[in-house]
Formats: structure tokens, sequence, C-alpha cells
């Protein structure tokens, strides 16, 4: 069997690299101000991108499972890698249909792909500690910003636009290529003997049913799942759209100081992803779940009524926690609520929330910002959502101890 330590280091390889996405904000000025582009012209190449990562992780999850890890890793290397390599012609042609194309559209279908590969394999890998193993593979796509933004910077400072997206495609295919080379799933000896089949309930031993795809998204769990999934992503991607002028307006740090928030929303997203997911393993996905939705709630009516520096950056970064955070848990959530049979492409079907909300969340918080000059009023909508998510995570969390129960007993009987 292969090690399983270099499997999620195959895993972050791969997240490291499509990661980078998240750096793209660093790019947005030097294209602007080569190609002419407005700047919502131009961070539309970031929505698209995000869009077609949950479409393709959605649609394309089946294909996941069907030809397994290597084969997925290889063919998101692909796409990605033209995306790189495509997007640097579209530059280079000064042609913004293209740039879409390449970096949205094609880059997006790689970035989906990518996303989804490693999830199902790892979790295979650490049956005891499903939510760790997620949280190191998601982890590395929270910190791929971090490396890839001054990277982006030093590139296009010496080499230009057009050859940063050369250099990055070439290490980006070698990264991923050597990752999804050595991707494989475990023997069949090791899940019949380790993988868990079964839940422990307070009366007996429960065991967990393995949902196919069609079963997953006839099931109501699902839906539920995929709200909570969309809320949190819906108001944490629209509060990182704004931080650093939120930071700048309302409690009036310098651009220097903003900047530097920037930077620890980078770590703690990171962080967040791997200790909020190791967390869960001890108390639950579901208590999990509704202890984000309960500090959110607080978190973002707080944030929408102070006026100091240091508890507008302390709410920021504990919010961003529990955005990272609800990356991470999903996969393992999922794999305890439909087990592992096809967690590929039952995550990719969640996956298709994140497509949607990286265009509802900035475009909420733009337009009752632009309509009412005032943060307030969104951080206020934000809240309100967490309750709704926090109410249905409540019932998630009672309707399956019971279904759990209620099993248990005709057993016991």
């Amino acid at each position: 069997m292969k090690n399983r330590w270099l499997i999620a280091l195959s895993a972050i390889g791969i997240h490291i690299c499509i990661g980078s996405v998240y750096a793209w904000s660093v790019l947005t000025k030097p294209i602007m101000a080569q190609m002419g582009f407005s700047l919502q012209e131009t961070t539309w190449t970031f929505s698209i991108a995000i869009l077609f990562l949950g479409l393709s992780a959605g649609f394309l999850g089946t294909f996941v499972e069907k030809n397994g890890p290597r084969i997925s890793g290889l063919t998101a290397t692909a796409f990605f890698g033209i995306g790189m390599f495509g997007t640097a012609l579209a530059l280079h042609l000064q042609s913004l249909i293209l740039l879409y194309i390449c970096y949205g559209v094609i880059g997006g279908i790689g970035l989906g792909i990518g996303y989804i590969t490693p999830v199902s394999t790892l979790v295979k890998y650490f049956p005891k500690r499903r939510g760790f193993a997620t949280g190191l593979a998601i982890m590395g796509f929270g910190f791929a910003s971090l490396i890839a933004g001054p990277i982006m910077q030093i590139l296009v400072s010496n080499f230009g636009l057009v050859t940063n997206f050369v250099i990055l495609g070439c290490a980006y295919i070698l990264i991923m290529g050597a990752s999804s080379l050595y991707l494989a799933p475990p023997p069949k000896e090791f899940v019949e003997k380790y993988l868990p089949t079964t839940v422990k309930t307070s009366n007996s031993v429960v065991e967990i049913k393995q949902y196919s795809v069609a079963e997953a998204t006839r099931d109501w769990k699902f839906y539920a799942l995929w709200w909570i999934f969309f809320t949190n992503i819906t108001c944490g991607i629209g509060l990182l759209a704004v931080a650093s002028p939120m930071a700048q307006e309302v409690v009036h740090m310098s651009p220097i100081a903003a900047a530097s928030m920037v930077g620890v929303i980078g770590l703690i997203n990171g962080f967040g992803r791997i200790a909020w997911s190791s967390v869960s393993d001890y108390i639950g996905r579901r208590n999990t779940y509704i202890l984000f939705f309960l500090i959110e709630i607080f978190a973002f009516y707080a944030l929408a009524n102070t006026t100091e520096a240091f508890f507008f950056q302390l709410l920021v970064l504990i919010i961003v926690s529990c955005y990272g955070g609800g990356f991470s848990c999903m996969p393992a959530y999922l794999s305890d609520l439909f087990g592992t049979k096809q967690l590929s492409a039952i995550h990719g079907r969640i996956l298709t929330a994140w497509g949607m909300a990286g265009i509802a969340g900035p475009l909420l918080l733009s337009f009752i910002r632009e309509t009412t000059q005032s943060y307030a009023l969104c951080l206020y909508v934000f809240a309100f959502l967490f309750i709704i998510s926090f109410i249905i995570a409540i019932i998630l969390k009672i309707k399956t101890t019971k279904k759990e129960k209620l099993i248990s007993s005709k057993t016991i009987a």
C-alpha cells in the first residue's frame, strides 16, 4: 500500500496549485493597466473561474469516481495548465473574451476536477480521522494565495504578465502531474478492514448506508447541506471581497494596515480549515456546523456595530476561520451521512453551491452597499441568513440522530 502521508502531500500539491486562483486580485491592477480592461471586466474573470469550478465539480464528479484519482488528477492538470497558457495568449492578444474562456472556463474546469479528485481518496486512507484528512488537502487551497501572491508579483515585475502565466503554467503542470501520478485508492483489503461502515450510537452500532449520487440527491439532507454550504460561502466570500476597503472606511485603518490584515486573513483561512476539521472529528460534524452558525450570527451582528479597529479585525478573523472550516468539514459530513462509495460525485454536486455563491456574495454585498451607502445593512442580512442556517443545522442534527436511534432500536429488537 502507498504511504498515506505521501498521498496527503500529493493532495496538498494539487490544491496549492489550483488554490492560486485566490491570488487573482494581485493581477487585477497590472491587467487593467496593461490591457485597458475595467475593474468589472477583470473581476468577472475570477467570478467565471469560480462558477465553472462549481459546475465542473458538480457535473464531473461521476467522471472522477469512474476513472479514479490518477486519471482525474491528470485531467485536471491538463485543463488547468492549458488554461494558464491560454491566459498568456489572451493577454498577448489583448482579448477579453479569450481571457474569460481560457482562465474562466478551461481553467475553471481544471479547478473543479482538481478540487474533488484527492478528497475521497484521502478520506479512505484516514478512516478514523476523516475531518483531519479532508482538512489537510483543503488547507492547501486556503494557503495557496499566500504562496502564489508574492510569486506572481515578482514574476510580473521582472518578466511581465504574459511570461508570468507561461512560467506558472509549467510549474503547475509539473507539480500537479507528479502529485496525480502518485494518487491511488487504498487496497481493497485496507478498505474492508478499516473504512467505517458503521457509526456508534448510545444503544448500538448502526450501519452506514453507502449512497449513490442519485440516491443522495433525492434525499432532503443533501439540500439542507447545500443551503448550509451556500450560505457560509456567500457571506464569507462577500466579506472577503471588501475586507480591505471596509476596514479603511468603517474603522479608518490605513491602507498598509488593511493590507496586512488581508495577509493574516489568508493564514487564518488556511489554519481554520485544518483546525475546525480536526475539531469535528471529536465533537462531530453536526455540532461543528451548529457552532459555526452560532458564532457567525453574533460576529456579523457585532461587525455591523463596531467602530474599533482591533475588535473589527478580531471579528473578521473569527468569521474567516469559520468560512474556511465550512469547506474542510463538508466532505467528512457528507461521508457521515452518505458513506464514501461515491463521495467525489456527491461532494461535486454540493460544490455547485460554491459556484453560485462566488457570484451571489460579492453581487449582494456591492448592491446593498451602493444602494444604502453602508456596509451595516448587508452584515445584518448575512446574520439573518445564518439564523436560517443555524435552524436548519439543528433540524438536521435532530432528524439524523432520531433516525440513528430508530435503526439502533430495531437492531436490538
